[in-house]
């Protein structure tokens, strides 16, 4: 009979595997991967840092998968790197300091905000589609982009999820109107957001080593070989699992409370 060691690794997989084909469709994937790490048992905080560092390493492979779009993207669009860096370390810091009690009680408010955000990922990329923001590519909007960037790096190395649709949304208002391109950048920022969070996560020590092994197989594995999965589904149901199940985690942890 498998021991508790198996079963715990057998989860990780297995929710780092569905958290990497969901990604690869449309991202939400934490919602998966940081409860499971709860409900194995480690802290809030541990979960948190620990879910990030397994998923980085496929963010990294999608943007790859988008490098012909970043080559044709305009060189001033690039500048939000630096908001993104800066924030993704300020969320890490944040998270870091953030005691583990604290966090538990936000834990349900934060799946419910990020299951909000993905619900609303399809109609406001519809919208983006259909509007035209070209009136919008004037240095202020860009200005603006880099300060409100930086606040969601800020959520993004704290939680995470969700950090998507808001990104997209910003890129529509300074006047990107090509979907690729949009989520080619979303991915990249996404990545450098994470990446530093991810270095310092390292750094301070934050990170439950044996399950990150297991969760960065599953989650590459997912998003390559569950690609052609998540394309036989369809892209709607996909969505609507996830949604089902974000609202069924942030429901669990709200009893849990």
């Amino acid at each position: 009979m498998p021991g508790p060691d198996f079963w715990h690794g057998l989860a990780a997989f297995a929710s780092a595997f569905a958290a990497g084909v969901i990604n690869s469709v449309a991202g939400g994937g934490t919602l998966l991967t940081f409860p499971t790490l709860i409900w194995m048992g480690l802290d809030s905080v541990t979960a948190n840092a620990t879910s990030t560092v397994a998923i980085w390493p496929a963010t990294v492979s999608s943007s790859w998968g988008y490098r012909r779009e970043l080559r044709a993207t305009e060189l001033r669009l690039f500048s939000l790197m630096i908001p993104s860096f800066a924030g993704g370390v300020a969320g890490a810091w944040l998270l870091r300091s953030t005691p583990p009690a604290l966090l538990d009680r936000l834990i349900p408010f934060l799946l419910l905000l990020a299951t909000v955000l993905f619900v609303v990922q399809e109609p406001v990329q519809r919208w983006l589609k259909s509007e035209d923001s070209a009136a919008h590519q004037s240095a202020k909007w860009l200005i603006g982009a880099l300060i409100f960037q930086f606040f969601v790096a800020v959520y993004g190395g704290y939680f995470g999820a969700g950090i998507g649709i808001l990104m997209l949304a910003a890129f529509g208002v300074i006047g990107l109107t090509q979907m690729h391109q949009m989520n080619a950048l979303k991915v990249l920022l996404g990545g450098a957001i994470n990446g530093v969070a991810v270095a310092y996560f390292i750094w301070k020590h934050m990170v439950y080593w044996p399950e990150v092994v297991i969760m960065v197989a599953g989650s590459l594995a997912g998003g390559y070989g569950g690609a052609g999965l998540a394309r036989r589904l369809g892209g709607p149901a996909v969505r609507r699992i996830v949604i089902v199940v974000g609202l069924m985690l942030a429901l669990s942890f709200f009893i849990r409370r």
